[in-house]
C-alpha cells in the first residue's frame, strides 16, 4: 500500500524546493519563498483529483477526522456512530471533542452495517462515520438515507481506501465532509499529514481557521490576523507537503499497480469454494490496496495464518488477533484508562461498553484475512506469492 515504496525524482524536486527556499511553515514568509507554496498546491491538486470544491490538509489522519467532527459542530455528549472495525483514531477523535463514540457491528462489507446504524439512533446521535477499511467502502446509499431520514452529518473517513469510487465518485467526497491519511504507510504519503475534502463552504472555512489556532488568514500580516473562534495547531509543514504533491500525481500510477497485485493474488484464490472474498457494495470499486477474505472458521483462519508466517508470506493480517484495529483487544477504550478525568458525559455515555457484544462483527472479522498490497514486488514475486499463498490454504483446510 505505502507510497514510499516508490519514492522518486519527483519527490526529491518538490522536497528541495521547500530546502532552497528555507520556509518549511505553510502559512507567512512570503518574500521568501520563491513563489513555493507546497500545501495550498497539494489543495488544489486533492480538489481537482477528488472533484470537489474544497480541501484542508492537516497534520494527520486523526486530525483530519478530529477537525472533520470540530467544524460541524460535533461535541460535548453528541453521540458519533461508528463501526467496531477501524483504527484507534476513529474513537480518539471523538472523545478528544468530548463526544461519545457509538460502536456497531459491521457486516461482510468489513464496514459498518446500515441495520446495525439503525438500532444505535438515539437523540443524542449527531454523526454516523462510517470507516472504509482496507480499500473497499460501506453501503453509502444506505447510510446517506439514514442520514437524511435522521438529519445526521456524515463523516466519510476514507484514510485506508484513497483511490476507491462508489458509483463513479471518489470515496471521501459523498458524505458532508471526507477525511484522509497521508501517513508513512498510506497509498500516497507526505510521511505525516491528512487532509478534509468538502463542498460545504462554511464547512472549508471553519476547517482553515480551526486546523490553525482559529486565525482567519486574512490579509498578509499574520500578527494582525482576527480569531473568529478558538481552534488548535493541526497544520502541516511544507516538506510534508511537498511530498505529497508529487504523490498525488502518481496516484494513479500507484492505483494500476495495486490493481494489477490485487488481481493477480485473487485469481490465484478464487476456484477454492472456502475462500469467500469480502463484499463490495454495488457501485464500488476497491482500491486495491488489500485483499480480504474469508476462511470458514476461526480456527482455519488461525492455521492459515501460522501457514503464510511459515512460508514468508508477509504483511497479511488477521484483526481477530491483532491489537490496533478491531475493539476486542481496546481494553484501554472499554475501561476508560486516560491521564485526565473523562467528562461526566463520555464516562455516562460509554457506560454500554461493559456489556455490550459483537457477535456479528466477530463472525466476521475471526475468519478474516486482510493482505496488504506492496507496490514494489516485481511481476515474479507477486505470482510467487500467489502460488505460496494458495498452496498455504489448500493444506490448512484439508
Amino acid at each position: 500500500m505505502p507510497g514510499f515504496e516508490l519514492f522518486s525524482d519527483a519527490e526529491r524536486k518538490e522536497v528541495h524546493d521547500v530546502l532552497d527556499s528555507g520556509v518549511l511553515m505553510r502559512y507567512g514568509f512570503d518574500g521568501m519563498r520563491n513563489g513555493h507554496w507546497k500545501a495550498k498546491e497539494l489543495e488544489r491538486a486533492l480538489e481537482a483529483q477528488f472533484d470537489v470544491n474544497h480541501a484542508q490538509l492537516v497534520s494527520s489522519g486523526t486530525a483530519a477526522v478530529s477537525v472533520a467532527l470540530a467544524i460541524t459542530g460535533i461535541g460535548a455528549g453528541d453521540e458519533v456512530i461508528m463501526p467496531t472495525f477501524t483504527f484507534v483514531a476513529s474513537f480518539e477523535a471523538i472523545m478528544m471533542l468530548g463526544a461519545v463514540p457509538v460502536l456497531v457491528d459491521i457486516d461482510d462489507t468489513l464496514t459498518v452495517d446500515p441495520e446495525a446504524i439503525r438500532k444505535a439512533i438515539t437523540p443524542k446521535t449527531k454523526a454516523i462515520m462510517p470507516v472504509h477499511m482496507c480499500g473497499s467502502m460501506a453501503n453509502l446509499d444506505a447510510i446517506k438515507a439514514i442520514c437524511e431520514e435522521h438529519n445526521l452529518i456524515l463523516v466519510e473517513d476514507a484514510c485506508q481506501a484513497i483511490g476507491g469510487t462508489y458509483n463513479g465518485k471518489a470515496l471521501g467526497s459523498i458524505g458532508d465532509v471526507g477525511c484522509f491519511s497521508f501517513d508513512f504507510v498510506k497509498t500516497m504519503t507526505c510521511g505525516e499529514g491528512g487532509a478534509i475534502i468538502t463542498n460545504n463552504k462554511n464547512y472549508s472555512t471553519n476547517a482553515d481557521h480551526y486546523s490553525d489556532h482559529g486565525h482567519d488568514h486574512v490579509g498578509n500580516d499574520r500578527g494582525a490576523e482576527t480569531h473568529p473562534f478558538l481552534g488548535y495547531n493541526f497544520r502541516i509543514s511544507e516538506l510534508n507537503a511537498a511530498v505529497g504533491l508529487a504523490q498525488v500525481r502518481r496516484l494513479p500510477e500507484f492505483l494500476a499497480i495495486q490493481k494489477k497485485h490485487y488481481t493477480i493474488l485473487r485469481e490465484a484464490l478464487v476456484d477454492i469454494p472456502e475462500v469467500v472474498f469480502r463484499t463490495v457494495p454495488e457501485g464500488g470499486e476497491e482500491s486495491y490496496a488489500f485483499l480480504n477474505f474469508f476462511m470458514p472458521d476461526l480456527a482455519i483462519a488461525r492455521k492459515v495464518m501460522a501457514g503464510f508466517k511459515e512460508n514468508g508470506i508477509d504483511v497479511c493480517f488477521h484483526y481477530f488477533d491483532n491489537n490496533w484495529h478491531y475493539i476486542r483487544k481496546w481494553e484501554h477504550l472499554k475501561d476508560l484508562k486516560s491521564l485526565y478525568p473523562i467528562s461526566k458525559e463520555v464516562k455516562d455515555g460509554m457506560q454500554y461498553l461493559d456489556t455490550k457484544t459483537f457477535e456479528q462483527s466477530d463472525h466476521y472479522i475471526a475468519r478474516n484475512i486482510s493482505c496488504l498490497i506492496k507496490m514494489s514486488w516485481t511481476a515474479a514475486e507477486v505470482e510467487a506469492r500467489a502460488a505460496t499463498m494458495r498452496e498455504v490454504i489448500l493444506k490448512a483446510i484439508q
